[in-house]
């Protein structure tokens, strides 16, 4: 295996121009921009916010801003990369860049393996909605019609995929709009009938702002990083875009906006509305809280809307991992027969690939779900602060190399380096520490951390295989 540790900042080899040879530059600006905004959106802010919700009560607003901020920090750190290098491509390129062969196989696989792993939830869970209107249907059956017309379109080109979120994302920033609106003007007191409802005693009525303490508001930033993710697809989708350094730029810029109102500001108005014990949050803590307002037929649209959230997250997560795998398979970190590109330019090989062990893992959902499918639930908890924690190493190494090499290229920096920088990965440290300490979510660290294991491991594998494979011709050589 070639060690690209060292390689010229000014050699972007990793890629070309557009993504690698065959990608297509096919997303517009109007597809990199719902992209940017509804990435973030997705059912578990609509309906996995619950569990963090009951866990920590009000102070789930602290969660979600402190998980927030640190998908901010990070965002901000790969857009710096993602400017000066945007022919690179993905992060896994930078990693590679930054921390070497390993570094980039980590990244890449355990990014794969989060994308890999939300196809299966997101499947499960949408099955699970499309069934309460075909009763009939058995679940797995639901799960495999959703995944298989996510694999189409993807399958199709990167543009239908482009269109296709392009109307997901509009139709989920459109709805997470007009519920701030709505609920802001319940809350003030402006809705009718909200006069002796309105306001946000419920932030302190039932037992306090942290009713259950610290100790969750911490562990929970670890769920709720998970429902960030999704931010950093801006930047992936920008090397088949015809302008990637533009349009990371303008994703890193917004993405402030978008967590502190998508996210932040609608769990303020859901918890300011719906009193965080209440039983109704079961149901939904969105549809709570239409339904607390009077909207009649919430639970209709949170429904339809969640479905839309599911078919989104989909697409994504289809899209994420087969551009991931296309990428290491560049670097012979993948089996090289999943480079194969169709006539459009798209990865059909990768895209199959995620499909497949989606699906193996929506089976054990139903054949296995307290042993195999459990762990996947489990495993994959913390694998995307791994991910970030190295996206956050990547840019501390390269950023003075930048410096050094080709300063001109930061146009777009992290602020306050290195001390932000630091501060965001000594965060990331001690939330991974508390995860592995406190034991409702040792489970989860556990999980998480073999898999760690298992990728570091199939690393170790393949640099055994590529120095005997070396040793061997060597031989053949010599004889």
């Amino acid at each position: 295996m070639t060690d690209t540790s060292d390689r010229s900042l000014r050699d972007d080899g990793t890629t070309g121009p557009s993504g690698g040879p065959g990608l297509r530059s096919a997303l517009k600006q109007r597809h990199m921009t719902l992209i940017a905004i509804g990435g973030v959106i997705g059912a578990g802010l609509f309906v996995g916010s619950r569990v963090v919700i009951q866990d920590t009560g009000p102070a789930a607003v602290i969660s979600f801003a402190l998980a927030g901020g640190l998908v901010i920090l990070v965002m901000r750190m790969l857009g710096e990369m993602a400017v000066a290098r945007p022919a690179v491509g993905s992060f896994h390129a930078y990693a590679r860049l930054a921390l070497g062969p390993l570094g980039s196989f980590t990244i890449g696989w355990l990014y794969w393996y989060f994308w890999v792993n939300v196809v299966a939830l997101e499947a499960v869970a949408g099955a699970e909605l499309v069934r309460a209107w075909l009763s009939g249907l058995p679940l797995w059956t639901i799960s495999l019609a959703l995944m298989l017309i996510l694999t189409a379109v993807n399958m199709l080109s990167v543009k239908t995929f482009g269109e296709f979120e392009y109307w997901f994302s509009s139709i989920k920033v459109a709805a997470i709009t007009v519920f701030l609106v709505v609920g802001l003007v319940f809350v003030v007191g402006l809705w009718p009938g909200a006069h002796d409802t309105g306001g946000v005693d419920n932030l302190t009525a039932h037992g306090g702002f942290l009713p259950m303490g610290l100790g969750p508001v911490l562990t929970s930033i670890i769920p709720a990083v998970g429902f960030f993710t999704g931010a950093e697809i801006a930047a992936l989708a920008a090397a088949e875009s015809a302008e990637p350094g533009r349009n990371v730029a303008r994703a890193t810029r917004s993405v402030v906006l978008r967590v502190l109102l998508f996210y932040v500001g609608s769990i303020f108005l859901v918890v300011a509305i719906v009193p965080w014990s209440s039983d109704k949050l079961n149901g939904g803590p969105y549809i709570a809280a239409l339904q607390e307002i009077g909207i009649p037929g919430a639970d209709t649209m949170m429904r339809i809307l969640i479905l839309i959230a599911v078919l989104s997250s989909l697409n994504a997560g289809l899209y994420s991992a087969s551009r991931i795998v296309f990428a290491l398979t560049r670097e012979g970190e993948a089996p090289r027969g999943l480079t194969k590109l169709s006539r459009s330019g798209v990865p059909r090989r990768a895209i199959l690939l995620a499909t497949v062990l989606g699906y193996v893992a929506v089976v054990f959902a139903y054949v296995s779900p307290d042993t195999v499918f459990s762990f996947i639930v489990h495993s994959y908890g913390a694998v995307a602060l791994f991910v970030y924690l190295l996206v956050a190493l990547s840019q501390l190494r390269l950023r003075g190399r930048l410096e050094r090499e080709d300063p001109d290229s930061l146009t777009l920096k992290m602020w306050g380096y290195p001390y932000l920088s630091w501060f965001t990965i000594g965060a990331m440290v001690v939330v991974i520490a508390a995860m592995a300490i406190l034991p409702a979510t040792r489970a989860d660290f556990a999980a998480s951390l073999l898999t760690v294991v298992v990728v570091l491991t199939s690393y170790a594998a393949l640099r055994r295989r590529r120095r005997a494979q070396a040793a061997a011709g060597l031989d053949l050589k010599s004889d």
